[in-house]
This record gives structure tokens, C-alpha cells and sequence, in this order.
């Protein structure tokens, strides 16, 4: 599992481990770690061109000592001052030590290097780049590969969020502990591969953000044993689709007979497609109430203005997933009155429309509207799109970033396999958090597996079909 810490738990360790440890060593060891990527990506360090672009704070100084143990390699290695008169001056002196030189011409530098070290602003930096830093930032990546020190420039830390320029990297190389703005968009597809750097820190005991890895899902999925029936593995029960939206039904009871529900109880007036497809379907008129016994619902997919049956479902004392249209009729206190588990899993516009917000805002600060969403319902939140988050109502619990996906996911239809699956998953018992996060972390393989290689366009039933292959991986990697 990937944890991540605020920048004030980092630099409260940093402080407690630099006074165990004599002046500077913390910096060296970064540095070390830093110029061991760069060389990795160089491949051949003797004859290589490397600029480093250096700001004020210690990430200036982790890139010029990285710098120079570059140059002691045979690289060419170039500053670009931003700060002059504020630049690291016991690095400056290393790198020049070493053979290393300031840039006469920083924009000509930039365009004719193999490689760009991004060390412009540290955690602590706030708003965008300045413009100066943003044109070479922008030269950089449209000449050579890019290496961000800690994270990349003009990102905040600790939520993800980009305000202004900042730096776009192939790799950053981050020291002692992830920050949030690492695992979360917009801020996240900036930072391109992630490289942890051991510097001896001992991060505190909660993390702010948390990304589950194959192990941890693989712990998660249930698996049944030989005595189990379908009412062990869990029974789902489906409201979703109408006369208009008869294929959300199809796709959402694909996503839980995918995701490993014992059976699936639909109700609602799609039961003749679902049928047609998934036979082994139990469908009733409704009202859900009277459709017997299950261990969760899902309610909201293409449910349009059928409203009728969303009270019948809260009133169930079992988890309730509700989704989509399901989220236009609900309000908090209706929510937070249930004694059972609740999960809601908006993308950024309904996520919107619940806050009494524009999409772009919450498109923009993702972290904040997950957390306000779980807290204003007291319900646990699964905010979809290009970072999906999973945020639990409890305070001081970690929210969950899905590092599943691509792009091709953004399909209709795509999300009601999702809530099929995460319905699956609350029926099998895991708690709503944990449901969330294995459900999107088996979306997101999923959509990868239909996509193939190439990254191929895909339709939502080819994402169900995936699905067995995506928990294949996961349990036997």
C-alpha cells in the first residue's frame, strides 16, 4: 500500500530525524537518491547533458548536489538560477567543485538537454509557477525527459490541486514519505512515475491518503468455500433501469454477477433485457421491499425519474449503493437517519449538484469535495473520475485513490457495471470503504484488460466481460 502524509506530519519528521543526525545528511541522501534515478533514466551518465532548474528552498539544493554527483560521473551538467541570489550555496559550491557550470543561456539549455531536473519549489510551495519557470518548465518537456524533486514544481502537496503553471514530469523521485498531491489529479498525471527515496523518516502513525496495491485488494475479495450457497457469497438486489434507460439494468446486474454475488435480484422494469442476457437473474415487480432476502441493494442507474422506490430501499436495514439518479433524491438527513452502511458514488457533476457547486470546481479539488460529500451525509463516498476516491464519514480515516484506470473507462455505462460490482462486493460483507476501493480497483483493471496493449476504445459491456480476468490478476498475480 502507497500512504501519504500532509507536508506538515513530513516535515515534523524530517525536523525529529535531522536532530538525531549531523548537518546536511538528510540533504545527501536525498541527492543520492535523486541522482541515482537520473542516472537509471540516463542509462549512459559520461557524456549526458542535464540542466537543473533551481529555485530558492532545499529542493534547489537536493538538485544541485544531485547535479554534482553527476558531473563527478562525466554528464554535463548546467544550473538555471531562478532565485540567483537565494540558490543552496554549499550545493552551488559542489556542483561547481565538480566541474558543473551556471547557464549563460537558460531557454537554449533547456532545449538541448537529454535531461531537465525539476528543482524549482518544494512541498511548501503554493500557486501556479512564475513565468519565467513556466516557459522553461514547458521547453523542458518538449525536449527532454523530465525529473521533479519531490514533486513536480507548482502542485500543493497535500490536496492535488494545480493553480496555474506547473511542471509536467516522466518521473518524480519523492523523498521519505508520498504526499497526497502525488496520488491525486490534477496534480497526479503531472508527476508521471512515482520513485519513493528511503531517507530514514518515520512517518507518523495515520496517513492523509492511502492507495491500495494487488495485495491489498487480494485480501479484501471474498472467496467461497466449499460449504458456501449463494446466500453465503451474498445475495444483490438491483433497481436500476427504465423504458428509456433499459441497458443501465443489464449493465449493472453484469457488474455484480461479474463481481462474485451468489445471485442477483432485480427489480424494476427492465426484466425482460436482463433476462435475455443474465438468466440465472431472480426478477420481481418490486416494490424492492417485497423482492426478498437480500445482503445489499444498488439503486440509481438509468433510473430516471423513478423516484418511488429509493425510500423502499433506505428503509433496509442491509447496504445500500446508490448511484446516479438515485443521488438526485436524496438529502442528508434522510441518509444519515439509516442504521445500515451507505455508499454513494457520484462522478464530478452530480458530486456537484450534492454541494451546490460547479463541476470544474470539484473537478479541481477532488480531495476536498470527497471529504465534505462523506461528511455532509455521513455516508462513505465514491467520487468517480480521473483519480477516484473513496472517503469514509469518520474523521481521521485515510481516503483511498484508486491507481486503476484509463481514460477509455469514461464510457456510458461504465459506471453501472461499477455499482453492480461494488453492490457484489457490500453483499460478500466488506464494509462500504472497503467495498469502494476493491470495486474500483477492479473497474480500473478491468478497463485496462479490455483496452488491451494499445489502449483500443471500449464499450462498458466489454468492461464487465473483463472483469473475471481483472480478479484473476489481482488473486494470482
Amino acid at each position: 500500500m502507497r500512504t501519504a502524509y500532509s507536508v506538515a506530519a513530513v516535515r515534523a519528521a524530517e525536523r525529529e530525524l535531522m536532530a538525531r543526525l549531523p548537518e546536511g545528511t538528510l540533504m545527501q541522501r536525498a541527492a543520492a537518491g535523486l541522482a541515482v534515478a537520473c542516472a537509471e533514466l540516463l542509462g549512459r551518465v559520461y557524456g549526458s547533458r542535464v540542466v537543473l532548474l533551481v529555485g530558492s528552498g532545499d529542493n534547489g539544493g537536493d538538485a544541485l548536489y544531485a547535479g554534482a554527483r553527476l558531473a563527478r560521473r562525466g554528464a554535463g551538467v548546467s544550473a538555471v538560477l531562478l532565485s540567483p541570489e537565494r540558490a543552496h550555496a554549499g550545493g552551488l559550491a559542489a556542483l561547481r567543485a565538480a566541474g558543473g557550470r551556471v547557464a549563460g543561456d537558460p531557454l537554449r539549455a533547456v532545449e538541448r538537454a537529454d535531461l531537465v531536473v525539476d528543482g524549482i519549489v518544494g512541498i511548501g510551495g503554493r500557486g501556479g509557477l512564475r513565468p519565467e519557470a513556466a516557459r522553461l518548465a514547458r521547453a523542458a518537456w518538449d525536449h527532454a525527459t523530465v525529473v521533479a524533486v519531490d514533486l513536480p514544481s507548482g502542485v500543493d502537496a497535500d490536496t492535488g490541486e494545480v493553480h496555474g503553471d506547473a511542471v509536467r514530469a516522466d518521473v518524480t523521485v519523492t523523498f521519505g514519505a508520498y504526499k497526497p498531491g502525488l496520488l491525486i489529479d490534477p496534480a497526479r498525471e503531472r508527476a508521471g512515475a512515482l520513485r519513493l527515496v528511503d531517507i530514514g523518516l518515520t512517518p507518523p502513525a495515520t496517513a492523509e491518503v492511502e492507495a491500495l496495491q494487488h495485495a491489498d485488494v487480494a485480501a479484501l475479495l471474498p472467496r467461497p468455500a466449499a460449504e458456501s450457497d449463494k446466500y453465503r457469497r451474498g445475495v444483490v438486489g438491483v433497481v436500476a433501469g427504465s423504458a428509456r434507460y433499459p441497458g443501465a439494468a443489464v449493465l449493472a446486474v453484469a457488474g455484480a454477477l461479474r463481481g462474485g454475488a451468489g445471485a442477483v435480484r432485480y427489480v424494476g422494469p427492465a426484466a425482460d433485457a436482463v433476462l435475455a442476457r443474465f438468466p440465472e437473474t431472480l426478477v420481481h415487480a418490486g416494490p424492492p421491499g417485497k423482492a426478498g432476502r437480500v445482503q445489499s441493494w444498488v439503486i440509481g442507474p438509468g433510473l430516471g425519474d423513478e423516484a418511488g422506490a429509493l425510500d423502499d430501499v433506505l428503509d433496509a436495514d442491509v447496504p445500500v449503493l446508490v448511484d446516479a439518479d438515485g443521488l438526485r433524491f436524496l438529502t442528508p438527513d434522510r441518509v444519515r437517519r439509516r442504521a445500515a452502511g451507505t455508499l454513494l458514488t457520484p462522478h464530478a457533476g452530480e458530486a456537484a449538484a450534492l454541494l451546490g457547486r460547479g463541476r470544474e470546481e470539484v473537478e479541481a479539488a477532488r480531495l476536498g469535495s470527497a471529504g465534505e460529500l462523506a461528511a455532509r451525509y455521513g455516508a462513505t463516498v465514491l467520487l468517480k473520475g480521473s483519480t477516484t476516491l473513496v472517503a469514509d464519514p469518520a474523521a481521521g480515516v485515510p481516503v483511498r485513490a484508486n491507481p486503476t484506470g484509463t481514460g477509455w473507462l469514461a464510457t456510458a455505462g461504465s459506471g453501472d457495471v461499477l455499482s453492480g460490482l461494488t453492490g457484489a462486493l457490500l453483499a460478500s460483507g466488506l464494509a462500504p470503504r472497503d467495498a469502494g476501493s476493491a470495486g474500483a480497483y477492479l473497474h480500473g483493471l478491468a478497463g485496462r484488460q479490455a483496452a488491451g496493449r494499445h489502449g483500443e476504445p471500449i464499450v462498458a459491456s466489454e468492461v464487465a466481460g473483463a472483469l473475471g480476468a481483472a480478479w484473476a490478476n489481482v488473486v494470482s498475480p
